[in-house]
């Protein structure tokens, strides 16, 4: 399909719920069935519909951050998929790929044309992604409950990789591929190494648990797995974050240093729905902490998101407790104080500047590493919605930048 417009509207027909992902905002229960087709509408640039937003005030400034295009700022364009969450960004030359709740969308920025993979047209086992990247000359897509799925673009193959395969968990929600040909795989129940990215050879996939790496990774629930400067393998739980070098593990909790205490951020926290009200797991993680009494969406250990800049800095996202640093020795943690839009980091980005771009539920910030201080983009600079889940680098320097509801497309120089 063909779009001929600098104002997209992608929308997905669903017939159910939304698929519920690692993030507990916005949630809507139940798996989805979506159509084997994606309608498109190309309106006029100057008949912009109104912008869905995670902040329906924000509605008029976003028609004025329309209006202003021809006043020399940065041009925005906004692609609607609907009512899910857009997890998962990535930018393979003139292709875009887009994870949605909803299936997989590979989008030719040079053509406009768009092809929708989901569970009726393609052997995805599930429409929940979690991640999509490139691992060797096949997509490596991430689902929420259906398992790995790698795709050939060229053959136009697909091959599912799942428990019986080596799969730790059917639940993947991250893949990093290491300059020597391995590959992890974050997944729910703990981490996979395939050696040499041999996925088709039993013997090349490893497993690693909170039991085998005596609490080197802290929990099974992994979320973000990186590449640090040294050799190292960094990994983002639910309890915390999980190093892995030559061999040896190690890890790093609230009381190491990672994450703002309570009572700096108590009055800061905008969620009152703490998950630990109605799930045993996040309860469990609450009272191990001494935080049963605190019943508002705060948990300091529960890493949703992870990055490693060039000089080995690692960044934690947390649930509630804000930005971490971590250089190895010592702990910095940012909050709304220090200028963060939130205190839930829902994603960390390091643009091909080495930039640190933060996603949170009030808006992206760009790190300034001069000053230590935050530059917040929202709906009003161009911004499909102010909660981010994930962003890609476009190869002409533009952004591409997944919320609830749609995908903002930014030019240079924003």
């Amino acid at each position: 399909m063909k779009l001929n417009s600098t104002v997209v509207a992608i929308s997905l027909l669903v017939a159910a719920g939304a698929i519920v992902g690692a993030y507990q905002l916005g949630q809507q229960g139940g798996r989805e069935a979506v159509s084997d087709e994606v309608q498109a509408e190309a309106p006029h640039a100057a008949q912009v519909p109104p912008v869905q937003s995670a902040n329906p005030s924000n509605s008029t400034q976003v028609a004025a951050a329309h209006a202003d295009m021809a006043s020399g700022k940065p041009r925005f364009s906004h692609f609607r998929v609907g009512n899910r969450n857009v997890k998962s960004m990535y930018a393979d030359g003139r292709y875009i790929w887009v994870g949605t709740s909803g299936g997989v969308v590979r989008y030719d920025s040079e053509t406009d044309d768009y092809q929708l993979f989901n569970n009726k047209n393609s052997d995805l086992l599930s429409n929940g992604i979690f991640h999509v990247s490139r691992v060797d000359h096949r997509m490596a897509i991430g689902t929420y409950g259906g398992g790995l799925a790698l795709y050939d673009p060229e053959a136009n193959t697909w091959e599912t990789m799942n428990i019986p395969e080596g799969l730790a968990d059917q639940f993947v929600y991250d893949v990093l591929t290491l300059p020597n040909g391995d590959v992890w795989l974050a997944t729910w129940s703990g981490a996979n190494r395939v050696v040499g990215g041999d996925f088709s050879n039993p013997d090349a996939w490893e497993t690693y648990t909170v039991e085998n790496t005596q609490g080197g990774l802290p929990n099974p629930w992994v979320y973000n797995v990186a590449a640090g400067v040294n050799g190292e393998v960094w990994f983002a739980t639910e309890g915390g974050l999980g190093r892995f070098l030559d061999g040896k593990w190690d890890s790093w909790q609230h009381e190491d240093g990672l994450g703002a205490p309570y009572e700096v951020v108590k009055e800061s926290i905008q969620f009152k729905n703490d998950p630990a009200k109605s799930s045993m797991h996040h309860a469990r993680q609450k009272d191990e902490q001494g935080l049963s009494d605190v019943n508002v969406a705060y948990n300091p250990n529960y890493v949703i998101s992870m990055a490693v800049q060039a000089d080995g800095t690692v960044w934690a996202g947390t649930w509630g407790a804000g930005l971490a640093r971590f250089d190895g020795k010592h702990w910095r943690n940012y909050t709304t104080a220090d200028g963060l839009p939130a205190n839930h980091v829902f994603m960390l980005y390091i643009d091909k500047q080495n930039r640190l771009w933060i996603g949170t539920n009030s808006g992206l910030a760009l790190f300034h590493e001069e000053n230590e201080t935050f530059e917040v983009k929202t709906v009003a600079d161009g911004l499909y919605a102010d909660n981010v889940f994930s962003m890609a680098d476009g190869p002409d320097g533009s952004l591409w930048i997944g919320s609830f509801g749609g995908v903002a497309h930014i030019e240079q120089g924003w």
